[in-house]
């Protein structure tokens, strides 16, 4: 979940170091620290809050050096103060620390150190990881030999980055368990570290993945890793990198949330792009490693996820089970991994994942693993470790999202579900070439359908400056659009601290039409659709309860002007890629109530982009 980055080489760490944590400030933002080596010390700036802190405390108390370690924090353990920031130093000032994820047995560890002599400064886990390899340096130990010792004591999934004054001209990193990435960067006579590739990109496009349970030692002239468990050396893959930096940048933008929902035309035509052939009129999905054979071996798809890409593989069942006639479930993952599920290798699991590194979610790949099922995931970051371990993969190409509320990955992995769909539909020959011809079609007018929503912009803002006030609301959808009515939901309490609900619409006289009245905003996904005629029921539902309702409706559907109090249009849209289009409006709403309270849009309070920790 936080930030992690690394320099050596011959220029000055500290603005490398820093500028590596602004791109990975949407990863935590509870505290951060840099530390160097300067002359014949360690010398570290560190501060409570948002990076900004950090920046003012380095203008006054400058630091020089040309090897560096940075960390940006999401608090798990201890206050979100100035004592927890990272980096951490032993007990003699020789050693520091920088680490991402959860040391499941700290308090045993502590509590031996302590035995030992050493005193501790802070409350989190993270400090124990030094004291342990400072207590092996006191046993006799050379660096990194008491790193790899000490790392291999750790329970629970770990990314770890060491600094030590007394050999100067080294970094040691290491990945532990499904913890945050831990990035390697080839330079010229300098190396990078990073837990996220957008902190390096501006210097390096040539970078190594450490896999679990690695360990490396990183010069300015080279690299060498070794396993955790034996020492043994590892060779490992070099792969180069397409993304462009700059398109991290928010450009003409307020915030990158904003930025990152007007750019979905673009990104799902990137997704789209070179997997729907239209001239041919079928879909080519050669990474997913599929046959016709394996394709009809699967009986069943279990999907997990979580957050927003839960609320994506919901649309996805409807989708494959329409599309492909093959039953789906869908699992939270963080439930998956513990109820012992039925599963075995007919049975194939399909993540999603827009980081590629959720611990629940790269958990229930392990377990479905362990089963003997086909790993398949959907993620938007290629070389992740959910990317590296599945057996086929569609990479969602939507480019570096920095807000931390999901947004051009939600349409875009719908998008990946529905040509997924398409794809065992063909293999398995369950549609008629013609109907996958029409359907394979109607993908190519999807971005200018999304284009046509940015119209509506202005609209929507307008909404948002009356209903800014509220604190309830409540959404309703039904059949494929209900998840988004989830996601509406979800997307309006993580950026505006409202409080709100999704429901299947049949469910509201169930239970929440308790709460409905005139201080109950409710958002109805109501375009004509196999159930419309159910949806505007509920609506006259609503109404009878004083409700005050918002329809999002399709063009040209002027009577239901007569029964909600504001109407958002969409145009018409093809049934199943219906929630894409949906999503969109509702997006743009939460933006910009959010705008109106004052929020912190991009980097909404308690929550970070990437949760690597149970």
């Amino acid at each position: 979940m936080c930030g992690i980055v690394g320099y050596v080489g011959v220029r000055d760490a500290t603005p490398i170091v820093y500028d590596g944590l602004k791109r990975l400030e949407y990863r935590g933002y509870d505290s951060a620290g840099i530390a160097v080596i300067h002359k014949d010390h360690i010398e570290v700036r560190r501060e409570a809050g948002k990076l900004d802190a950090l920046r003012d405390l380095l203008s006054t108390q400058p630091l020089t050096g040309s090897i560096g370690i940075g960390h940006t924090r999401w608090a798990t353990h201890g206050q979100a103060n100035q004592i927890n920031a990272h980096p951490h130093l032993d007990c003699t000032g020789d050693l520091v620390v920088i680490h991402n994820g959860i040391v499941e047995n700290f308090l045993e560890l502590r509590g031996d150190l302590q035995a030992q002599g050493h005193t501790f400064r802070s409350e989190t886990d993270t400090e124990t990881i030094v004291h342990l390899v400072e207590q092996n340096m006191r046993d006799g130990l050379g660096f990194e030999e008491a790193a790899r010792q000490a790392l291999g004591r750790l329970q629970g999934s770990q990314a770890v980055v060491l600094m030590n004054k007394c050999q100067p001209d080294r970094l040691i990193a290491a990945r532990i368990g499904n913890a945050g990435g831990v990035t390697i960067g080839l330079g010229d006579g300098e190396m990078f570290l990073a837990s996220d590739m957008p902190a390096i990109l501006d210097y390096t496009r040539k970078v190594i993945f450490l896999e679990s349970r690695q360990m490396a030692i990183v010069l300015k002239d080279g690299y060498q890793i070794i396993s955790l468990d034996d020492g043994e050396r590892v060779e490992a893959s070099v792969h180069t990198i397409s993304y462009d930096p700059a398109s991290a940048a928010k450009g003409e933008y307020r915030h990158f949330m904003q930025k990152e929902i007007f750019e979905q035309g673009r990104s799902l035509t990137d997704t789209i792009r070179g997997r729907a052939d239209f001239e041919r009129g079928v879909i080519e999905l050669p990474e997913m490693n599929l046959t016709a054979q394996s394709a009809r071996a699967i009986s069943r798809i279990v999907i997990a996820a979580c957050g927003t890409s839960y609320h994506a593989g919901l649309v996805g069942r409807y989708m494959i089970e329409q599309l492909a006639r093959i039953p789906v479930e869908v699992d939270i993952a963080s439930e998956f991994r513990y109820r012992n599920p039925v599963i075995d290798p007919t049975v194939a699991l399909l993540t999603i994942t827009q980081s590629g590194e959720t611990v629940d979610t790269l958990a229930a790949m392990e377990q479905a693993d362990a089963a003997g099922c086909p790993l398949w995931t959907i993620t938007n970051v290629i070389g992740s470790q959910a990317h590296r371990v599945s057996d086929g993969a569609i990479l969602i190409h939507a480019g570096p999202e920095i807000g931390v509320a999901s947004t051009k990955t939600f349409t875009g992995s719908q998008v990946d579900m529905y040509m997924l769909g398409l794809y065992l539909a063909q293999l398995r020959g369950v549609l008629d070439p013609v109907h996958v011809r029409h359907l394979v079609d109607d993908l190519a007018r999807l971005p200018d359908l999304i284009g046509h929503m940015f119209d509506r912009a202005g609209e929507v803002e307008h909404l948002a400056n009356e209903f800014q006030r509220y604190t309830n609301f409540l959404f309703l959808g039904r059949g494929i659009n209900y998840p988004i009515a989830l996601e509406g939901a979800l997307k309006l309490k993580e950026i505006s601290y409202i409080h709100a609900e999704g429901y299947a619409a049949g469910e509201m006289k169930h239970g929440p039409i308790a709460l409905i009245d005139e201080n109950m905003p409710v958002v109805c996904l109501a375009p004509k659709d196999a159930v419309y005629d159910k949806m505007i029921s509920q609506i006259e539902q609503a109404k009878a309860r004083n409700a005050i309702v918002i329809a999002v409706a399709t063009e040209g559907d002027l009577a239901i002007k007569r029964k909600a109090d504001h109407v958002i249009y969409v145009p018409p849209v093809p049934p199943l890629l219906l929630p894409v289009v949906l999503s969109i409006p509702l997006q743009m709403l939460a933006y910009y109530i959010a705008v109106r309270r004052g929020a912190d849009v991009d980097q909404p309070r308690n929550l970070a982009k990437s949760v690597t920790v149970e």
